[in-house]
């Protein structure tokens, strides 16, 4: 069994020196990296030659993170696939090594974990309640919030035989991404382990207008027209929420 780990960048290098550090650290070894930088300026390829010369790079402009999840997973070899922020690392050395018989199950697609966040005191108390720990939730409260983080999913390279996550959202491309697999009903399997820790200063975290808009658009595409203003009313109850606390 080997693993892609997709890591997007842009202009970022000092955190990804970071989070290469913390594969590094990993146990399991059975894996693959590929990095996908968005043309930066800060010049990460002489960086990544001076450590090692097993992990694929490419850098050019693309149209966003979800154009270049979509180039990474052109390039992955991998039987799993796992997307990793600059800003993310592994919560220890050994959670990759923890999860490999999950990995060996044959009916399974889609295997989520838990994160923990890296708050600061200006966060949100939303990021912050539980110790920043988030437990994936399967359910139809996927419709109400995000109840899937990225950072904790691993995904079955079968499942991008036919899928990629839809480059027309800035911001919320793998919310509708996993949604679609939750209609679905991908075989999933929920792990208790923590997966990795994360920042709070992604695109995701910001809560301003535009997230809920997108959030409202790609709810409404995956149901009904119908729906709309009930995606709105929810939409707009979080930004106030989200804007208070």
């Amino acid at each position: 069994m080997k693993l892609s780990i997709i890591i997007p960048c842009l202009n970022q290098t000092p955190q990804l020196i970071q989070c290469l550090k913390s594969i590094s650290n990993q146990t399991f070894n059975s894996y693959e990296i590929i990095v996908v930088d968005g043309a930066s300026k800060d010049n990460p390829a002489s960086f990544l030659k001076s450590i090692s010369n097993n992990i694929k790079f490419i850098s050019e402009p693309d149209l966003g993170i979800f154009d270049a999840m979509n180039k990474g997973i052109s390039l992955a070899k991998g039987d799993w696939l796992y997307f990793m922020g600059v800003d993310d690392y592994f919560y220890d050395s050994d959670v990759l090594k923890s999860l490999t018989p999950l990995f060996d199950s044959e009916s399974v697609k889609l295997i989520i974990g838990q994160i923990v966040y890296r708050y600061k005191d200006q966060d949100s108390i939303f990021i912050k309640q539980n110790k920043g720990l988030i437990k994936p939730i399967w359910s139809k409260k996927i419709w109400i919030r995000n109840t899937l983080p990225h950072q904790g999913m691993f995904y079955h390279n079968s499942i991008f035989k036919e899928k990629r996550y839809d480059i027309n959202y800035r911001v919320l491309g793998d919310y509708a991404f996993n949604l679609n697999l939750w209609k679905s009903q991908v075989p999933i399997l929920i792990s208790n382990n923590i997966i990795a820790t994360c920042g709070t200063q992604g695109f995701s975290k910001k809560y301003n207008l535009a997230l809920y808009k997108e959030e409202i658009l790609l709810k409404t595409k995956a149901s009904s027209v119908a729906l709309m203003p009930v995606f709105t009313f929810i939409a707009l109850v979080k930004f106030g929420l989200k804007k208070i606390f």
